[in-house]
């Protein structure tokens, strides 16, 4: 049972990480539609955001990985 409360916990991780990386690149990609001098700027961000939002769904899935091992 807990096996299976797991799985779907990874996948909302996975979801949220997709879609929240989705809206950093469209995001960045309108400011840089707006703004094109500052594409240096704007890309450097939204690669620091985008490591951040994965690092945390990463961190969610090793949560839920452990605490179905206890």
């Amino acid at each position: 049972m807990f096996g299976s409360i797991t799985a779907f916990g990874m996948g909302l991780a996975v979801i949220g990480a997709g879609i929240g990386i989705g809206q950093i690149g469209g995001k960045a990609m309108e400011a840089i539609a707006r703004q094109p001098e500052a594409v240096g700027d704007i890309r450097a961000n939204m690669i620091l955001m985008a490591a951040l939002v994965e690092g945390v769904a990463l961190i969610a899935i090793v949560v839920s990985f452990l605490s179905n091992a206890q």
